[in-house]
């Protein structure tokens, strides 16, 4: 079993920053990639970034491509993701989660995911 826990969130005015964490237990941390997934009200779930195993590939949504970094630490268990310039199109609920194998930009192929943070930018 795999817990998935983020924090991090809030309410940040339009230009802002916020650093999103995810900390993970019950698996081998260091074994899997991670992507983080967002979600507005009444929309679906869309991709974000994702991180490979080791950290040394990234990818990104076009949305968010320049302006938002995923990174790791196997050490700790912990991915995170910084965002700057948030602009309020980026207000929705983030979510981690732990990659299954497959495309990384579908949430049906991730396993196990956090419960969400909620993060909101002010115009």
């Amino acid at each position: 079993q795999v817990q998935l826990v983020e924090s991090g969130g809030g309410l940040v005015q339009a230009g802002g920053s916020l650093r999103l964490s995810c900390a993970a237990s019950g698996r081998i941390f260091s074994n899997y990639g991670l992507g983080w997934f967002r979600q507005a009200p009444g929309k679906e779930r869309e991709f974000v970034t994702f991180i490979s195993w080791s950290g040394g590939s990234t990818y990104y949504a076009d949305s968010v491509k320049g302006r938002f970094t995923i990174s790791r630490d196997n050490a700790k268990n912990t991915i995170y993701l910084r965002m700057n310039s948030l602009k309020p199109e980026d207000t929705a609920v983030y979510y981690c989660a732990l990659h299954g194998g497959g495309s990384y930009r579908s949430p049906q192929q991730y396993d196990y995911w956090g419960q969400g943070t909620q993060v909101t930018v002010s115009s």
